[in-house]
């Protein structure tokens, strides 16, 4: 699996827990670009993700993120292990 892959696959899981499938996704899109998305939306991503790609982040790596780009970077680490 790919950046782009692992991108595309992110854009979907947004789509659903934004509940906006006009929402476009990139590796900028950060908290601030997204109205809905608070903590509570922001667990839920984070749930969607691990569960979609069959990872678990540790607190640490979830504090860490701060963009979409950030949290493909940890999924391709956590992917390829």
């Amino acid at each position: 699996m790919n950046r782009e892959d692992v991108l595309k696959k992110i854009d979907g899981i947004c789509k659903d827990v934004f509940d906006d499938e006009t929402l476009i996704v990139t590796e900028q899109t950060s908290p601030e670009d997204i109205e809905d998305w608070d903590s509570l939306t922001n667990i839920q991503l984070i749930c969607d993700v691990e569960n979609v790609f069959g990872i678990k982040f540790t607190m640490e790596e979830v504090q860490k993120f701060t963009d979409i780009g950030e949290l493909v970077e940890i999924i391709l680490k956590k992917i390829v292990i």
